[in-house]
């Protein structure tokens, strides 16, 4: 553990966000970097992460929410990006594609598993569910979950279920959450440049799909 170093790398991405805000958004993009601070010394989020994370954050404070990170919805479950604004509740969960040595031979299926009980589990808790990549990634989402519930058969609420059981037992995921599960947005990180840019999953699908179908995937 290296504290003064994550300090130094989270106060640099804080002061390139916070350039050119207001004061009000100042003071709430500079709350996230401190309690990333406060979360670093107690081992519960590394350098990569933490940057995805108050760049997601700042994205949200800009649009005027209040945002908290590693926020604990059950549990079992913590959340990545908690906001609010008014009466709404926004819940934004990164992801940048790593999967354990364990998977090295069906890092596919499992990732697609990760993201499926990601939109299952954690969208019941939040008005609006968001997954966020930094833009070297694709995230493989199943076109499920860009249908309304009254349009998803039940074989493809199982076929997901399935895929879901084989990597996470403990609890296992219910076909009702499938069921409703919903996905508002996809948020394209650039690192290099300090920004999240917002795009809705359709769109994402449509810039994706060519990739995914020479990739052969099948969602």
């Amino acid at each position: 553990m290296d504290l003064e170093k994550f300090t130094d790398d989270v106060y640099t991405v804080a002061e390139k966000l916070t350039n050119g805000q207001p004061m009000d958004n100042k003071a709430k993009i500079n709350f996230v970097r401190e309690r990333l601070i406060e979360l670093y010394k107690k081992n519960l989020v590394k350098i990569n992460h933490s940057v995805l994370e108050i760049i997601c954050a700042a994205n949200l404070i800009s649009n005027g929410y209040t945002v908290d990170i590693e926020k604990q919805l059950s549990n079992i479950l913590v959340c990545d990006v908690f906001a609010t604004k008014g009466d709404g509740t926004f819940i934004l969960e990164i992801e940048t594609g790593f999967t354990p040595p364990d998977h090295a031979l069906d890092t596919i299926d499992y990732y697609v598993a990760r993201i499926s009980s990601k939109i299952a589990r954690y969208s019941k808790f939040c008005s609006k569910f968001a997954l966020a990549t930094p833009v070297v990634g694709i995230l493989p989402i199943p076109k499920l979950f860009l249908k309304p519930p009254k349009d998803r058969k039940a074989d493809e609420v199982q076929k997901i279920k399935t895929l879901v059981d084989r990597f996470y037992k403990n609890p296992p995921i219910e076909l009702d959450d499938i069921l409703n599960a919903h996905l508002h947005s996809i948020y394209l990180i650039n690192i290099d440049k300090g920004f999240a840019k917002q795009i809705d999953p359709q769109g994402y699908l449509e810039l994706t799909e060519k990739l995914q179908d020479v990739s052969g995937l099948d969602l």
